[in-house]
């Protein structure tokens, strides 16, 4: 599972308020009664739009607003007044902008800090009442949720101002207001929409006043009738009232209806979905805690040991049955599992532990004691917490909160410390698999929420006994749980405790390694938190305990994998400052031999980490011993086991131990070694059909060659390597690319003959393109590998041609299904001519020999020229090799980047230059075309970038070249390196060259175009040698134009004969042929072709001056249907319109 922690960002103070208050104040500033004009109706609602995205902003922080909220929230409610008090008012898109600012306050900042911003005079009451039940008034529109529900808060805020409602009433209608607000309340309370939340806090604030007593008995009846019904958001509404009721109204109405409240929540249909088990929940817990007196001791006091009450002795109460009764109910909502969502576990461990605090101390215990039997009920008969069933997932994460909320009130008894965190113990290590995923991670985040509550509200002297076990326990989830959540709830403990009791051992130290940002990361919590932490002795055997126990043996791969430091900083590296050595190997051994494929695979890799330990802290006979020792419990592994083509990662460690462990007695002992099978791994892990399995298999093959044996055994891997699957044969170019040639000089030449067989596409052995791609990446590591006694090994001629190998690989545009697989190999050859160029360049006495200029140069304009193509990823690589190149220093002038000197301070200097940003580059980049030496390639790149499919490409691309076609002169000067004459040549040439390639010769038309629109041709018009220029323009556009079927060719063509009719207007003959050249165009059997041709000349023409004839021809063009099958229609149509363009 891979994990990337995006925290959001951090705000002081709510720093765009300036620009919030001014777009509202525009806002406001607007009619709410006008209808805005469709331009007025974009503007406003931009500006509603940026409103609530500043607000989006700071939602993480909204406390940061509180300063601002009076002058923010009020403007906007007294509008919403003012529109109420209109009763003519009419229009509601502004009021709809209005309402829905408010409800995004909301939002923002929860109900009960806006409300208090709400107008809560007596006369609101009629103003909104009216408002609510005017006919024609907006709220009566399906559409204005939003201002329905905050007018519905606005009467509910009303509603607690104590005056009578009576005085409300017309004469002879007494009750008539009370009975609009119960009514309208009802009206809205069973909708699905935020309507309900506003009805339900209407009626439970109506139903509160003294005077309103009397109703809440009827509602109380009709509720029961409607929690029996089917209908899920009648119930939802009808609870919402009643719990606000039961947690704010008068204590005498509570009691009485206790049992009838009670017998409510028992309803069949509140199972049945998780916001109502939420609130009946929450109903069941607030009746019991009104049928129960206040607190009788303060939140946070502490039990003794004696569990006793430490500063006051309690008075004696009667617990009524009906709070036994909520306690049960309580208790089978801790263990709810119908869903994932935790919100009733989580109502249900507030009520348990708010009841608990009111209760008298022993009846306190006993509900302590049956939370706490709730970890027991799934594993009585369970050997371990694995064996535990998945169902138990929801009842530990109830029992966990359970007990978190009454450690935070100082429940939790001396004598019943030791049992919790005995079972919180195990809570942390939750994790069951589930099919193709794991459960148990809320258990093991509400189990250190549990130990962070007792660090807040416990004694330390009652924590005391249990530190060691308590900081072990937490460091190790802290840097060793999988998920991001977890680790970070468990650094939060761990700080807890330093914090508040300072028993934890070296806390200070082990939190500043396991801190919030630090565990934040697996691979850092992992490879570096662990490895510190671990320099403690106190920490660092239970640190390994839990790798082999937990780690190394969880089902999930990456997990497993976390343990892998990849050369420094693991934790292994400790292990030989242990006197528990060999029994840490004879735990991995056990691994080993176990039938679960995942502890095989993690014994492998811990002896792969331990050996790669030894090796930095021994050498010479000790160290061949001990990596011996290793090696031979590869032995332990059955040969099937490590060979089958579904253990791949089985296989892929096994070879990576071998890599790690492999000796030269070993190998001389061949099948008589403690592990004979060894070869026939290796020799497996080459031909895997996975990728990650070939990659470990040739780090065996080049441990073994580093021990100056294998020679016979490559000879007959490549021979095999040739002839294997498609999907094993990129194994080859892993392997020779890794092997130590310095160790296997007779092994070289068939090396390089194999390696340039492999990346001709055209040679028998037909390599697909990842073969080739790991074939052009060992070019330049065999290079590198022999490179200190390159004269000796290996003659300029085959040198030269793995060179030239490297350089036609900047030209494979092999494609198929997944698109340009080419530019592997070209990202491959270009790293590979940075690579040998570097290494060469930097040992002068192989110079010229074994690179000559002429073929360095070569690869310079190669890379510059996959610089300037249409693909992202190929560009940023030839930039970084580029700039690679410009800062090595030329041991002669023959070896100078030509214009090297400009390129460095245009790359190198300043800001750096995103060689992927097209945008940002290619203006940049069209500069190079004045370097003679690269410009035929690089030209050759960016015609291939403006015939890009993406317009991202195509669009800098072609304005870049076009601005530097129009700073460059029309014809040849000697003090200019360039021209648009030569320009316009070079790219003519180029389409010469590739005529009868469409994929080259197509952007070659679109850069013509592209060149044609510069303004500069228009002045140099009388030129001579430029007027043939463009006649050899049309001649190639159009040469054998009658044959071609390829649609985009024939439309580019179009396009060059149009751009050429305003710039030969002065050459009667040139412009005669580009006329009669639109015959053609104007009659193709393609219907899409002629319409085409039509449009673009309708575009064209009004923006150029053909005397007077490009109006008749728009007016041909524009009343002929060019799609139309009629030939007699088209011929007619085509024969006008070269007659008006002939004149």
């Amino acid at each position: 599972m891979s994990e990337e922690v995006a925290d959001s960002k951090v705000y002081a103070n709510f720093g765009k308020y300036d620009e919030f208050s001014k777009t509202q104040a525009e806002l406001l500033a607007l009619d709410p009664n006008a209808d805005p004009t469709p331009e007025e109706e974009m503007k406003e609602g931009r500006m509603l739009g940026k409103l609530l995205a500043i607000l989006d902003e700071y939602q993480e922080q909204p406390y940061l607003a509180d300063p601002f909220l009076s002058d923010l929230v009020s403007p906007v409610v007294d509008a919403i007044k003012a529109h109420a008090r209109t009763p003519a008012a009419k229009s509601t898109t502004r009021i709809f902008r209005l309402s829905s600012l408010l409800y995004h306050y909301v939002k923002f900042r929860g109900s009960k800090t806006i409300t208090r911003f709400f107008p809560h005079e007596v006369p609101d009451l009629a103003i909104a009442i009216d408002y609510m039940t005017r006919e024609g008034s907006p709220t009566q529109d399906s559409a204005q949720w939003a201002l329905r529900y905050v007018v519905l808060l606005w009467l509910s805020l009303i509603c607690m101002i104590p005056f009578d409602l009576a005085q409300f009433d017309e004469e002879g209608q007494v009750g008539r207001t009370a009975d609009l607000l119960d009514t309208l309340g009802k009206k809205y309370v069973d909708r699905a929409g935020l309507e309900r939340e506003g009805a339900a806090s209407l009626l439970a604030r109506l139903y509160m006043r003294r005077d309103m007593l009397h109703r809440f008995d009827p509602f109380l009846t009709s509720a029961t009738d409607a929690v029996n019904s089917d209908d899920v958001f009648t119930s939802l509404g009808v609870l919402q009232v009643i719990c606000e009721v039961v947690k704010s109204g008068p204590e005498q109405v509570i009691r009485k209806s206790a049992p009838q409240l009670l017998a409510l929540a028992e309803a069949e249909l509140l199972t049945k979905n998780m916001l109502l088990r939420k609130y009946k929940t929450k109903l069941v817990a607030r009746v019991a805690l009104r049928l129960l007196p206040p607190r009788s001791r303060r939140k946070g006091t502490q039990l003794g040991a004696e569990g006793q009450v430490e500063e006051e002795t309690e008075p004696e109460i009667d617990v009524p049955e009906e709070v036994e009764t909520a306690l049960e109910q309580l208790f089978g909502s801790l263990q709810d599992k119908a869903s994932p969502d935790t919100v009733v576990r989580w109502s249900a461990a507030k009520g348990v532990a708010r009841i608990a605090e009111r209760l008298p101390i022993d009846f306190a215990e006993q509900v302590l004691e049956t939370v706490l039997g709730l970890f027991a009920i799934h594993s009585v008969a369970s050997a371990s917490l694995y064996d535990v069933p998945t169902v138990a997932e929801g009842t530990w994460h109830g029992a966990c909160l359970a007990c978190a909320e009454m450690a935070r009130r100082g429940l939790v008894t001396a004598d019943k410390l030791p049992e919790l965190i005995g079972w919180l113990d195990k809570a942390l290590y939750f994790d069951l698999r589930k099919g193709a995923h794991s459960v148990g991670s809320n258990v093991r985040d509400s189990a250190s929420y549990v130990l962070w509550a007792l660090a807040r509200a416990h004694d330390a002297a009652l924590l005391a006994p249990h530190a060691l076990a308590l900081a072990r326990s937490l460091v190790t989830v802290a840097v060793y749980d999988r998920e991001i959540s977890i680790r970070r709830a468990a650094s939060a403990a761990f700080q807890e405790f330093v914090g508040r009791t300072g028993l934890f051992p070296h806390g200070i130290d082990v939190l500043r390694k396991t801190d919030f940002y630090a565990v934040s990361v697996r691979k850092n919590a992992f490879l570096v938190a662990a490895p510190e932490t671990a320099e403690h002795p106190e920490y660092r055997i239970f640190l390994f305990d839990h790798l082999l126990d937990v780690t190394l043996r969880h089902w999930d791969p990456s997990g497993r994998f976390g343990t892998k430091g990849g050369g420094e900083g693991c934790e292994w590296r400790l292990l030989p400052t242990l006197n528990i050595l060999a029994d840490e190997l004879e735990l991995q051994s056990k691994l080993l031999q176990a039938v679960d494929g995942t502890d095989i695979h993690g014994g492998l890799l811990a002896l792969s980490e331990v050996a790669a330990a030894y090796k930095e802290r021994y050498s010479g006979s000790e160290l061949e011993s001990r990596l011996r020792e290793i090696f031979s419990r590869l032995a332990l592994v059955k040969p099937a086991t490590l060979t089958a083509h579904r253990n791949e990662l089985i296989t892929a460690e096994a070879c990576r131990l071998i890599a790690s462990t492999l000796t030269l007695p070993e190998v001389e002992l061949k099948d008589k070694g403690a592990v004979p099978h060894w070869r026939k791994v290796v020799e497996g892990g080459l031909c895997h059909r996975s990728a990650a399995v070939q990659d470990e298999a040739a780090a065996a093959m080049a441990a073994l060659s580093g021990l100056g044996s294998g020679l016979t055994l490559c000879s007959t891997l490549i021979k095999d390597l040739k002839t294997t699957t498609m999907s094993a044969r990129p194994t080859l170019g892993k392997m020779l690319g890794v092997l130590r040639y310095d160790k296997h000089a007779n092994a070289l030449k068939e090396v390089v003959e194999c390696l340039l067989e492999c990346v001709d596409a055209s040679s028998p052995a037909k390599f697909h393109v990842e073969a080739r791609k790991t074939c052009y990446e060992a070019i330049s590591r065999v290079l590198g590998t022999v490179v200190d006694r390159l004269p000796e090994l290996l003659t300029p001629e085959e040198v030269g041609a793995l060179e030239q190998a490297l350089l036609r690989g900047l030209e494979d545009y092999t494609m198929d299904e997944r698109g340009d697989v080419g530019s592997w190999i070209r990202i491959s050859s270009i790293q590979g001519l940075r690579d040998c160029a570097i290494m060469l360049l930097q040992r002068p006495a192989l110079l010229p020999s074994y690179l000559r200029p002429d073929v360095y140069h070569a690869a310079v304009a190669g890379i510059l020229k996959q610089g300037v193509e249409r693909l992202d990823n190929v560009r940023a690589e030839a930039g970084a090799c580029m700039l690679g190149l410009l800062m090595i220093s030329p041991p002669n002038e023959e070896y100078a980047i030509e214009g090297g000197d400009a390129m460095r301070r245009m790359f190198l200097q300043g800001e750096p230059v995103p060689w992927s940003d097209g945008a940002v580059f290619f203006p940049k980049a069209a500069t190079l075309l004045d370097v003679a030496r690269y410009r035929k390639q690089v030209l050759s790149g960016m015609i291939l970038s403006v015939g890009s499919r993406s317009e991202s490409i195509t669009r800098p691309m072609g304005e870049s070249l076009a601005g530097y076609a129009a700073s460059l002169p029309v014809t040849p000067k000697d003090s200019v390196p360039y021209s648009l004459y030569e320009l316009l040549q070079d790219v003519l040439d180029h389409g010469k060259a590739h005529f009868t390639s469409n994929m080259v010769f197509v952007p070659v038309l679109q850069t013509l175009n592209v060149l044609l629109s510069s303004e500069k041709l228009q002045d140099a018009l009388s030129d001579k040698d430029l007027s043939n220029q463009l006649s050899a323009i049309r001649l190639l556009a159009t040469k054998n134009i009658t044959r071609l079927k390829n649609v985009q060719r024939i439309q580019e063509s179009m396009k060059i004969v149009v751009n050429l009719l305003p710039l030969t207007f002065s050459n009667q003959e040139d412009y005669v042929l580009c006329v009669e050249a639109l015959t053609f165009f104007l009659t193709h059997e393609f219907p899409h072709i002629r319409t085409a041709s039509a449009e673009y000349m309708c575009q064209l023409l009004p923006g150029v001056d053909l005397e007077g004839r490009e109006e008749a021809v728009e007016e041909v063009l524009l009343e002929t249907e060019w799609i139309s099958p009629d030939k007699n229609l088209l011929e007619d149509a085509k024969t006008r319109v070269i007659a008006a363009l002939k004149g």
